[in-house]
């Protein structure tokens, strides 16, 4: 039998000390109330996040950026099924 073989494993039924949460010091999260539904969370990479200080600016920025584009036209595909189901 080779020496790797018998190398002892770590338990892994149990969580490690230094991830072992005391939930008696848990506080509710204050920013809650804030947050309406729904929430999405967006991780912005670091040379973004620099120009962006804020949400309402990231979100002002997406909204001008969506009032640009042009609106989609629909294909002659779905016009004709749309006819034929009307």
């Amino acid at each position: 039998m080779n020496k790797t073989a018998q190398k002892h494993r770590p338990d892994t039924t149990t969580m490690r000390d230094e991830y072992e949460f005391d939930y008696s010091k848990a506080k509710p999260n204050r920013f809650a109330a804030h947050m309406t539904r729904p929430v999405v969370a967006v991780v912005l990479e670091p040379d973004v996040a620099s120009v962006f200080n804020s949400s309402a600016k990231v979100n002002a920025q997406l909204r001008s950026v969506i009032a640009r584009r042009r609106p989609r036209t629909r294909s002659v595909g779905a016009a004709r099924r749309r006819h034929k189901a009307g």
